[in-house]
């Protein structure tokens, strides 16, 4: 059950019944920047295919333009997820282990990662359609296995990111005390690998 939430902050998808139009992703990528930074409390509420609850957690959550990520679940269990400007970190404590990818293949993992990535051609890749203030993120490939995304604004505040995974598990994050990232909070971004922990180096670019 641990793994719902790594696998929910990584993937993070509510699939929606709404016409796409090719200004809904200016409109999202507009929102985005203007945010610039953030870092917030989330509490998370998992329901499976049949609407029933599953599980409950909270956390922080920390953004930063440009490809930088931080995701802190503190209960029921912890695990962090933390993305650098190059490489995605995954660390599990209990399992003493971490995992490391590159950004690009969180983002072909995952439309979440499209959050602090402003690569037009990555974008390209990805339909974004709007209802209100919500916008709905989802790969052109549907074979791909990629998820999609649902992300929620007040005005220009990040407010919810919804998600639907391969088992039918939805995932809901609501987003509270906001703030820009300033002073330490930089220091969110930095991942700096626990002594005597295994790491499954996962990145395209290793040798190992």
């Amino acid at each position: 059950m641990k793994k719902i939430f790594a696998i929910a902050a990584l993937s993070l998808p509510l699939f929606s019944h709404f016409p796409a139009f090719a200004g809904a992703s200016d409109e999202l990528k507009v929102k985005l920047t203007e945010i610039s930074s953030l870092k917030a409390n989330f509490n998370q509420t998992v329901t499976d295919i049949n609407d029933k609850v599953i599980q409950t957690g909270e956390g922080v959550f920390a953004l930063s333009h440009p490809n930088q990520f931080y995701w802190h679940l503190t209960a029921p269990d912890e695990s962090l997820i933390v993305a650098d400007g190059t490489d995605v970190w995954i660390y599990n404590p209990f399992a003493e282990e971490v995992s490391v990818m590159d950004l690009n293949q969180a983002i072909n993992a995952s439309p979440i990662a499209l959050l602090v990535h402003s690569d037009d051609e990555t974008w390209s890749q990805y339909n974004v359609s709007q209802k209100e203030n919500c916008f709905d993120i989802s790969p052109k490939d549907k074979d791909s296995g990629g998820s999609e995304v649902q992300v929620c604004f007040n005005d220009n505040q990040l407010t919810k990111m919804v998600l639907k995974d391969q088992q039918g598990n939805i995932s809901d994050f609501t987003l509270t005390n906001q703030s820009v990232i300033a002073g330490k909070d930089q220091d969110l971004f930095k991942f700096v690998v626990p002594d005597d922990v295994d790491i499954d180096d996962q990145r395209l670019k290793s040798t190992n």
